[in-house]
């Protein structure tokens, strides 16, 4: 639940002046016998103790709330924000203003914020009545133009008796958090190959079994377990028959992002060719979760206002890609590490089949040094290039129509034994498509906030 510290230090207090003028007064209207002078001192001596009282307890019972209709969302939609003031209390709120902070990114449609002194954060000032036990409700609509964490507060209230004698203010210091997913298009609009993109994944021998799909019997063998033998086949056979399941394996696809966009990190960073990377990364993951691959991504950058890395380990999960999604959302373009760096300390932790795919927007030396280090040692890599320029080792030869029971197409070859794509930048449409900015802005055409009042209780 929501609470707000009241600030006490800027409580507009009773003075003893109110008093002071109040028994001149009196004093005044009886010398001289003035009935108006001591209907003043009257009105001062009460209607002052009651103003006081009144503000000292305005903003007891009120809640302040931040309603989203979705916590999470994609790049280029838009959600419905409802800001909710509720008065739990007999006394009414004559009036009450609360100045919340909001992020600038995703701003508010038909409704402008108040700049701060912070570049990305504004202020939205709204204005309240409240009778008792009311509540009242706006409704805004939220653009999400990018990806991003974005935190919602604290928000700031002032209020006071009705007479305007008095004033208080306080804070409600609880955040909101809204999180933004990149953007995710199908693989094939980044040019990567339509079958098996990531090479092979048809299992080479049988690892594992999956014991919901029963492809045939067999005679029952010392070893074999009592729960796999088939009853009926055995009683047909007259001799103990076991099951044969359809052997599995789990094709683990570990996502490497490198958030640096320059070949030396104080050379600052290219915004635009970031997104882009994360968003072929995004595009990546959720190609994998919709196979059913083993997915995870790691990237040489942290999680804002921490240190912790941005790392989710490979896992079929059904909320595997979310989570991916929410990590990437995350990533900025302060690279904690090299990308070199990080594969090379986290490779020996992950499955010795699992297939490395490296996105990057720029391709150094070290990098394909430290990708022919890895392959040579028997890693499976996969280079997805988004560098203007093709990396070094790479030929503009494309795949023959067939290489290894891998269809040809987009892919690069050089770097014998690494799997190549390579994709500038400049040849994606990484923008939302144009239908759904139409359907969005006829949906919100001409849309006001709207005020909507619930008596509490009722």
């Amino acid at each position: 639940m929501s609470h707000i510290t009241i600030d006490y230090s800027k409580e507009t207090q009773f003075s003893e002046a109110w008093i002071v003028l109040a028994v001149m007064l009196t004093v005044f209207g009886l010398v001289f016998r003035q009935k108006s002078l001591m209907l003043v001192a009257v009105l001062l001596l009460t209607i002052v103790p009651i103003a006081w009282l009144w503000n000292k307890l305005t903003l007891s019972g009120l809640r302040y709330e931040r309603i989203f209709s979705e916590r999470r969302a994609f790049s280029g939609e838009t959600l419905e924000l409802t800001l909710r003031v509720s008065n739990w209390k007999l006394l009414p709120v004559g009036w009450l203003q609360i100045e919340d902070q909001f992020p600038l990114d995703v701003p508010l449609l038909d409704e402008e914020l108040i700049t701060s002194q912070s570049p990305s954060v504004g202020h939205l000032v709204t204005a309240f009545s409240l009778r008792w036990y009311e509540r009242v409700a706006r409704h805004y609509q939220i653009h999400c133009p990018r990806r991003g964490f974005y935190r919602f507060g604290p928000a700031h209230l002032k209020s006071g008796d009705i007479f305007g004698l008095f004033s208080q203010e306080g804070w409600q210091k609880e955040h909101d958090w809204l999180i933004v997913y990149p953007r995710v298009v199908p693989i094939a609009e980044l040019g990567l190959l339509s079958k098996e993109p990531f090479g092979e994944t048809k299992a080479r021998q049988r690892i594992f079994e999956d014991p919901m799909r029963t492809i045939g019997v067999r005679d029952h063998q010392p070893e074999d377990s009592f729960k796999h033998i088939h009853w009926k086949a055995t009683a047909r056979q007259q001799r103990l028959q076991t099951r044969v399941y359809e052997p599995t394996t789990s094709f683990n696809l570990i996502i490497f992002l490198n958030v640096a966009t320059f070949p030396k990190h104080w050379q600052g960073t290219d915004p635009v060719l970031l997104e882009r990377a994360i968003s072929v990364a995004a595009s990546i993951a959720s190609y994998g979760a919709g196979q059913r691959y083993t997915v995870g991504v790691m990237a040489n950058g942290s999680v804002p206002h921490s240190d912790q890395p941005i790392k989710v380990l490979p896992s079929r999960d059904p909320r595997q890609l979310a989570r991916i999604l929410e990590a990437l959302a995350a990533v900025t373009g302060f690279a904690t590490s090299s990308i070199e760096n990080l594969l090379l300390t986290e490779s020996p932790k992950l499955p010795w089949g699992a297939t490395l795919v490296v996105v990057t927007g720029v391709v150094s030396e070290e990098l394909v040094v430290t990708l022919l280090r890895l392959r040579d040692v028997g890693r499976r890599l996969v280079l997805v290039s988004l560098d203007q320029k093709p990396p070094p080792p790479l030929s503009p030869a494309p795949l023959p129509p067939k290489v290894g029971g891998i269809e040809g197409g987009g892919g690069m070859k050089g770097l014998e034994g690494i799997l190549c794509y390579h994709i500038p930048g400049v040849e994606i449409d990484f923008r939302p498509p144009s239908k759904r900015g139409e359907v969005r802005g006829e949906f919100v055409q001409g849309r006001q906030a709207v005020e909507t009042f619930t008596r509490l209780g009722d």
